[in-house]
């Protein structure tokens, strides 16, 4: 990949993908206004998979928005593929999402498809936009379907023609079609079987072994624990906890952090009973 998010920064060392500092957002104004976010910084280094986890509430997908430029940032700055975009207006995000440098995949794939599309159309029409030859397309729509592990027997399907997991697949293999420099993935998993969960887990374990950047949101740090680099913890609108995810989850710090990993009984760590939870839950909504 040859984006700017790749060029060498100072020192020989590659600059980062993403640069997220001291991010605020606020809904709405005045004393009926709440702060979703709270100085917020990030990073995501060039091939990295960072795992963004925390509950219901906790600022999680409206990250991803700003990142995305969908919501506006109140204070702080967000920098993508090496571009301040923390100012965009509606047009120069267009014209960024159309350079395809920050792609996005939805919890629900049926929003990330185009219903009256096939999966042929939906996998070339960024890359059609784009100028690539109708011949490379077709090419390439193939060839990132196989990456997802689905057949080209589908490229002829509507999405309702096809089932949840491969749906989502199949938005996954449209964020990657344009090869960007980074992929948001806002709750993947959450609405999958567990047999299609796996799935989607192991294609991610796949894009983080290829050297694609991702930020992989998340309620449930279980699905997070073997795809993720490093783990950021989000608790009402603050970044609690940061680190490398075997340090996250073998050895959490913050009280939050632990109740994460104590509600989690996939993890290979110990399972926090129902009163110390109880018990750091009161502590935490002090």
């Amino acid at each position: 990949m040859t984006s700017t998010a790749q060029e060498q920064g100072t020192g020989g060392r590659q600059a980062p993908v993403l640069e997220v500092e001291g991010l605020e957002v606020r809904y709405g104004r005045g004393r009926r206004g709440r702060s979703a976010l709270r100085g917020v910084s990030l990073s995501v280094a060039p091939g990295e998979t960072v795992g963004v986890i925390g509950e219901t509430g906790s600022g999680k997908s409206t990250l991803a928005r700003a990142v995305l430029g969908l919501v506006r940032a109140s204070a702080g700055s967000i920098r993508v593929g090496g571009e301040d975009v923390t100012g965009f207006g509606d047009r120069r995000w267009r014209a960024l999402r159309r350079r395809g440098v920050v792609q996005y995949v939805f919890q629900d794939p049926l929003r990330s498809l185009d219903p009256d599309l096939t999966v042929a159309d939906s996998l070339t029409e960024p890359l059609l936009v784009r100028g690539v030859p109708r011949a490379e397309a077709d090419e390439r729509a193939r060839a990132f379907l196989d990456r997802v592990h689905l057949s080209a027997d589908l490229l002829g399907r509507l999405p309702g023609e096809l089932s949840g997991g491969q749906r989502q697949r199949v938005a996954v293999a449209r964020a990657l079609v344009t090869e960007p420099a980074l992929v948001i993935l806002d709750e993947p998993v959450s609405a999958l079987d567990s047999a299609n969960r796996v799935q989607v887990l192991e294609i991610l374990k796949e894009l983080r072994a290829s050297g694609t950047s991702l930020v992989f949101i998340s309620h449930d740090l279980g699905s997070i624990a073997g795809t993720a680099d490093r783990v950021a913890v989000l608790h009402r609108g603050e970044l609690v906890e940061v680190g490398a995810a075997r340090d996250v989850i073998g050895r959490p710090r913050h009280a939050y952090t632990r109740l994460l990993v104590g509600s989690a009984p996939t993890l290979h760590t110990r399972t926090a009973s129902r009163s110390e939870r109880d018990a750091l839950r009161a502590r935490l909504s002090d």
